[in-house]
């Protein structure tokens, strides 16, 4: 069977997990691309599977055959790929490791930079401010290069979040260029979390206070500030020594 109508139900559904509130409810979200999806196959949280018809793909996971107009229907590019899936959200577990706090940050190119570099680095986990960018946001996917499915993610508020860390004996890392500490002289051996505030605003005052100390990245004059995702990528390897 061949999909080719944009009012079947399925597709209607699908559809519309582009908006948040959608995939806040169903739990399922898009992703794009042969990459992509073996990465969710692999890690086990592929629900079905879209191929363009007349392309040879396939995996042992529910699959719809469709045509070229109901992906183009799909997708969030202009040029759609011929392989698509669902996926079920990645279910959050146990913090055991490392962990980067991400306090209200909106642009999905950093937050999927910053995956990234976590999983290169040896982060466990990403802990998300709920005012922060949706984690399912396409251009977030994209940006991960499926390492999305390597990473644990806890969404939600840092006021709850923090002080669990703290009493779990959490050293906890805030950046400050003003009053802050080389990140090279940072003791290397303790179990951390660092914070990471808004590409603008930076970290506010009260996640701030949370804080056992500050770190800075040291650089020359000429460069007042780096972008949030580079900097959280120095501070990672750095860290990560």
């Amino acid at each position: 069977m061949i999909y080719t109508s944009i009012e079947n139900p399925r597709i209607k559904e699908y559809k519309k997990l582009q908006q948040k509130k959608y995939r806040d409810k169903t739990s399922l979200f898009l992703i794009e691309g042969e990459h992509l999806v073996l990465e969710a196959m692999k890690a086990g949280y592929l629900e079905t599977l879209l191929v363009l018809e007349g392309v040879n793909f396939s995996l042992e996971v529910d699959t719809m055959v469709v045509s070229k107009p109901i992906l183009s229907y799909l997708s969030s590019l202009e040029t759609p790929q011929p392989i698509m899936g669902v996926c079920k959200k990645i279910e959050p577990k146990e913090i055991n490791g490392n962990v980067f706090v991400l306090e209200n940050i909106q642009d999905p190119g950093n937050l999927g930079t910053i995956i990234r570099s976590a999983v290169a680095f040896g982060i466990d986990t990403l802990l998300i401010s709920s005012d922060s960018v949706d984690l399912y946001n396409e251009k977030v996917l994209r940006a991960t290069q499926g390492l999305l499915f390597h990473m644990n993610f806890i969404v939600g508020s840092l006021e709850e979040q923090l002080p669990l860390l703290k009493q779990r004996g959490y050293h906890i890392l805030g950046t400050s260029v003003t009053h802050g500490k080389d990140v090279k002289t940072i003791e290397k051996n303790l179990l951390f979390a660092i914070i990471m505030g808004n590409e603008g605003k930076g970290m506010s005052d009260s996640i701030g206070e949370f804080c056992d100390e500050f770190a800075y990245i040291p650089m020359r004059k000429e460069c007042e500030s780096l972008n949030v995702g580079v900097a959280a990528s120095i501070l990672m390897y750095e860290l990560s020594k």
